[in-house]
């Protein structure tokens, strides 16, 4: 099948063709024309099957009509990571450079009045991180019920960095009627409720199982001592004919240790981590992506979605603790057809990981050896996960062991002189015994109460006569008003009473 038989039209089949994309792979055989239906879609995909370009391609002819106002965007895509958003938007500035698109990203590390400027011109299409989203919705500088498209990509991802509130928020302030598009690596229980929650009537777009590795990737396991870890991987890369290569770390602290540690061996090796400034980040993957780094010594931050044209090679210099994160770590390689190759440093005590990984993915892991490093089994577990230190200084469990076991027993301490017994304290006289005290007289007996005599039954009060009613206002009205005039209103003395003395009523001249 091609893309012209998916319902694009020209001017995005002309932006694919110079691409260089002929064949649509699997999921966007499924999820294109169902998207351009307008239905929702919730698809689930093995990373590296190309679900960015499954939203992206519908999305561009879907909103080719129309025009955006102001702070309010037509359509709203949400992803965990800064790189994935920046790699998303990149995206819609290939497919869609036949299209008049506005686009705004909304991610950290950038200034506000910048993004700010870019609301202001309205957005068709608006990318963001949940958190910098937020930002500017609290503060009033965007309007979300104009929002017609919604998209959720790597929904399993965000459940595991702790966006899914952040999410929900966001989800409560979209109008109710929009087309919601929703992708995940993996599918587990509590991303199959929120997809229910999200979704109405979705079409269900399954291309693979649930984290399963790809088969383009040549994947080897090498148990070595922790002690032997980076010695074992400058070896590996001057055996294998690298292109470029990702080390995994699951540390941000080892990332920078290691990158310093092949640096120092002539290794053209760069870092990425989450402390890093954003402005730093970008460089440092614009700088792989180019060619000019080498090797890049990442942590988890770049295990998801990350486009590597022709990548060759993964390592995981340590196995990641969650089997899903080794299933999107090997993802980076081996993609578009390609093959590529993953390697992983185990210790001793990672058994219990592997073990989960290998149940995971339903095979084993070839075991490779490292040329001049010996190859050590897996130690019995007893289900409690240990720290490991780094380096040959570190303080591994089995160094710890044969340290103790080699230190000489303590000699016991000299037993301590008796000390002298306390004299016997004289015994207390006998307190003499309390007199007895005379017994008390009886009390006498009081006599039985009488009973009280019984009143006699009150008479019964005579029936008052009627009162006369009071004459109506109209009676009073009838009466005679004395006129003011004729009123005496000479006021009388104060404060003598009835009594007053003649020589005060005489009347004055």
């Amino acid at each position: 099948m091609s893309f012209e038989s998916l319902g694009l039209s020209a001017p995005v089949l002309q932006a694919v063709a110079e691409k260089g994309y002929t064949t649509p792979t699997l999921i966007q055989e499924k999820a294109i024309p169902i998207c351009l239906m307008g239905r929702d879609v919730l698809g689930c995909a093995q990373t590296g099957t190309g679900k960015t370009a499954s939203f992206v391609l519908p999305m561009i002819d879907i909103l080719s009509e129309g025009r955006a106002k102001a702070r309010m965007p037509r359509s709203l895509i949400l992803e965990p990571t800064r790189e994935l958003a920046a790699q998303v938007a990149e995206n819609f500035e290939i497919y869609g450079k036949y299209h008049k698109l506005n686009m705004a990203l909304l991610i950290g590390g950038v200034s506000f009045p910048d993004q700010e400027r870019a609301l202001e011109r309205g957005a068709d299409v608006l990318i963001a991180t949940p958190g910098r989203l937020l930002d500017h919705f609290e503060r009033g500088g965007i309007l979300l019920n104009d929002v017609k498209i919604l998209v959720i990509d790597e929904a399993d991802r965000m459940l595991d960095m702790g966006f899914i509130p952040d999410v929900e928020r966001i989800v409560a302030t979209l109008p109710p009627l929009r087309q919601t598009l929703f992708f995940s690596a993996t599918m587990p229980p509590e991303i199959k409720r929120l997809a229910d929650r999200f979704l109405s009537n979705p079409k269900e777009v399954t291309v693979a199982p649930p984290a399963s590795a790809s088969k383009n990737i040549v994947q080897g396991l090498a148990v070595v001592p922790e002690e032997d870890k980076r010695e074992a991987l400058r070896a590996l890369i001057k055996e294998q004919d690298i292109k470029n290569a990702i080390v995994f770390c699951n540390r941000k602290k080892d990332v920078a240790i290691l990158q310093g540690s092949l640096k120092k061996h002539g290794f053209n090796a760069g870092a990425l981590h989450g402390d890093m400034s954003q402005p730093a980040r970008m460089e440092t993957l614009e700088k792989f992506k180019q060619g000019e780094i080498q090797i890049l010594v990442a942590s988890d931050v770049a295990a998801r979605g990350l486009d590597i044209v022709a990548m060759s090679h993964v390592f995981n210099f340590d196995v990641p603790f969650s089997p899903e994160d080794y299933v999107h770590r090997i993802g980076r390689t081996g993609r578009a057809g390609n093959t590529g190759h993953s390697f992983t440093l185990a210790s001793p005590d990672e058994g219990g990981l592997v073990e989960a990984i290998e149940k995971l993915i339903g095979t084993e892991i070839p075991r490779v050896e490292v040329p001049g490093i010996e190859t050590v089994a897996f130690e019995a577990s007893d289900g409690r996960r240990r720290g490991r230190g780094r380096g040959r200084g570190g303080s591994s469990s089995s160094s710890r062991s044969r340290s103790s076991s080699s230190r000489p027993p303590r000699e016991p301490r000299p037993e301590a002189e008796a000390r002298p017994e306390r004299e016997a304290r004289p015994e207390r006289e006998a307190r003499p015994e309390r007199e007895a005290r005379a017994p008390r007289e009886p009390r006498a007996e009081r006599p039985p109460r009488q009973p009280r005599p019984e009143r006699e039954p009150r008479p019964e009060r005579e029936a008052r006569p009627p009162r006369e009613r009071r004459p109506e206002r109209s009676d009073r009205a009838d009466r005679p008003r004395q006129d003011r005039r004729e009123r005496d209103d000479t006021p009388a003395p104060m404060g003598l009473g009835d009594h007053v003395p003649a020589f005060l009523a005489r009347p004055t001249r």
